[in-house]
């Protein structure tokens, strides 16, 4: 009989503990297959005394209960009415069979895997112990029902992300993505950084997770608010929570939300949807939603992904760059890649735990996320840090059993370089600085992401300043471009330099983001929605070289609507200079002598719920590969 990892893991215990844990494991199985109608017996208490003291310190149990069809539930694991009883049948029976073999005084059907068995292959270090098989230690008292809380969440993500592992599911995934015409561009992408820069180290797959990100972003998922009315298509209000339908339990939908219109009084159902083959279909939702499908989807294109959990409510994906040999952070919501300190210093997040889920293993990777470690590790107490650690690997142990001695000991190696990259924290980077983008402004705000004017606060971190290479010194010359269909930077100065993504090179920015019009093939940066006013600029610093300008010329495009209204102007110390956005280079031989000056656009009115698309920069279409949108061209001498 073939039996499931989790018998499997089961099979590893004592025959004293494998026998209790068997016979409680087979209660609630045949309670529910006696009574299948009565709720009672579908739902355990996770504080129940007997769950927390007979199953959850023991290995493979809760996880026989997740392979039933048990779902985690908050304070319960519940048995839905729309799981699997077939499935349910063949985990008792193969723990039945185990247990009938003990107890006729048999040697156990499964092996025991040692736990040193590992040891010839990996080397002696704290990474290295990750994965052997280690029971949890037993919480201390007073932080049990913490500690249970706490381990059922890492089961039911370590087992929910073996959905994406499922061959007909990262089939159907595939069918929903342009998988060709996401290549092409990563590869002519690559062929352009490459001429750029011949000792580029980046691969193919990285530019493809960029390529996958703008078309999750743009063009597939859609973020939820609230739902536009399904009888008169106005505003709703998300009001209470629906009792789940069986359907909607079918695919993980535990949470129903109401979305009431206060005019028509009718509600329209918002199922929050957990099983990534259904988002395919609905293509909607909020962070779960989308880091869930887009984890998929990711797998489904062959690349090694990661599902990531936050304590404070924020969900996202990382990618494994071969190329560069480390896990890149990815947040679909976004559209950022390689971020990571975003939450903390740009929404101003308070992190605790962030954990990595994969097919492999479970990492704790909250020290990539943050560069306040002491401040972080201050907030850590729902659990012992002795506890998480040895429960983490007990878990990559169970999973880990069944590898080939090569990928063991590929994954030790990766985590020793994680390991060595969360010892120091990071300094942020450009386009980390700002709030978040995705959701209504009163959303975001509720959720305490938001800074500058978003959050009614002046106070934003400062950012990216272009200040002269050494060839730009010597040829006396800063030259730059930024388009807007590409989104991309071009230092035509420093050798045709390239860089990624609008925000990377700004200076300052307070509620503006990228917006792409799928329908119109439309392409501009706006106010985010619900901001009466929103400012972005740029910097340049020419003191540090011993320059000054000679000769300056800007050239910004930009369009209003309505009572929109865009100002744009030049900064140069106590001189304000103002200039129109109508796409004519422009010079300004006021400025010469300046060391410094910084471009600046704000973006104010409009009218109606829309006024925030009634300033548009840069608006262009998607087809017009080979327009400039802002143009900044300075002739530079001796101070």
């Amino acid at each position: 009989m073939a039996v499931s990892p989790a018998v499997t893991t089961l099979c590893e215990n004592s025959n004293e503990v494998f026998l209790d844990a068997a016979k409680l494991l087979l209660t609630y199985a045949d309670n529910i297959l006696r009574y299948p109608s009565e709720e009672k017996y579908r739902s355990i208490r996770i504080g129940n005394p007997t769950f927390s003291t007979k199953l959850l310190p023991i290995k493979g149990a809760v996880e026989c209960l997740f392979e039933m069809g048990f779902e985690e539930a908050e304070t319960h694991l519940v048995f839905p009415k729309s799981a699997s009883v077939e499935q349910l049948k063949l985990i008792r029976e193969s723990i039945a069979a185990e247990r009938d073999q003990r107890l006729c005084g048999g040697q156990p059907v499964q092996p025991t895997v040692q736990a040193a068995a590992s040891s010839a292959s990996a080397p002696e270090s704290s990474a290295a112990a990750s994965i052997q098989p280690v029971s949890p230690p037993p919480p201390q008292p007073s932080s049990l029902e913490s500690s249970m809380s706490f381990f059922v969440t890492l089961q039911s993500n370590f087992q929910h992300v073996m959905l994406y592992e499922n061959p007909e599911l990262q089939q159907k995934a595939r069918s929903c993505i342009p998988h060709q015409q996401l290549s092409s561009a990563a590869e002519h992408k690559l062929k352009e950084v490459k001429e750029a820069d011949p000792e580029c180290k980046l691969g193919i797959e990285d530019f493809l997770v960029l390529e996958l990100l703008r078309w999750f972003k743009q063009d597939f998922f859609s973020w939820v608010n609230c739902l536009p009315c399904s009888s008169c298509g106005g505003t709703t209000q998300n009001a209470r929570s629906l009792s789940p339908t069986t359907d909607d339990l079918r695919w993980g939908a535990q949470r129903v939300e109401d979305h009431y219109c206060r005019s028509c009084r009718l509600s329209t159902r918002f199922p929050r949807y957990n099983n990534p083959e259904k988002l395919l279909e609905t293509r909607r939702g909020r962070c779960g939603e989308w880091a869930n499908c887009f984890t998929l989807c990711c797998r489904a294109l062959g690349l090694e992904a990661r599902y990531i959990w936050d304590s404070t409510d924020h969900v996202w994906t990382e990618i494994y760059s071969v190329s560069q040999r480390r896990w890149l952070h990815c947040d679909s919501c976004e559209n950022v890649c390689d971020k990571p300190l975003l939450y903390e210093v740009g929404w101003e997040k308070k992190l605790a735990y962030i954990l990595a889920f994969s097919k492999d293993q479970v990492v704790d990777v909250t020290w990539r996320y943050s560069c306040k470690h002491p401040e972080v590790l201050s907030r850590r107490t729902r659990v012992q840090e002795t506890w998480l650690l040895h429960t983490i690997n007990g878990l990559n142990a169970s999973r880990q059993q069944s590898l080939s001695p090569e990928r063991k000991k590929e994954l030790t190696e990766r985590l020793l370089v994680e390991l060595v990259e969360f010892i120091s924290p990071k300094k942020p980077k450009p386009g980390e600085l700002g709030g978040r983008n995705s959701g209504s402004l009163a959303w975001r705000i509720a959720r305490g992401e938001t800074r500058g004017a978003d959050s009614g606060t002046s106070t934003q971190a400062e950012g990216y300043v272009f200040t002269p290479t050494e060839k730009e010194k010597g040829d006396r010359l800063l030259h730059v471009r930024y388009s807007a269909t590409k989104d991309q930077y071009c230092r035509v100065s420093n050798d045709s330099e390239v860089i990624q993504s609008w925000d990377q090179c700004v200076w300052r920015k307070e509620s503006v983001f990228r917006k792409v019009e799928s329908d119109w093939q439309m392409v501009y940066i706006a106010r985010t929605e619900g901001s009466s006013t929103g400012r972005i600029s740029w910097k340049f610093d020419f003191a540090p070289a011993g320059l000054k300008i000679k000769s300056l010329s800007v050239m910004a495009s930009s369009q209003t609507f309505h009572s929109g209204k865009v100002c744009w102007h030049l900064q140069a110390g106590p001189v304000t200079t103002e200039f129109s956005g109508d796409g004519k280079m422009q010079s300004f031989q006021s400025l010469s002598g300046s060391s410094e000056f910084i471009v600046v656009a704000g973006l104010s009115g409009g009218e109606g719920e829309t006024s925030w698309q009634h300033t548009q920069l840069f608006r262009q279409s998607l087809k017009q590969t080979e327009e400039t949108s802002l143009e900044i061209l300075i002739h530079l001498e001796d101070a």
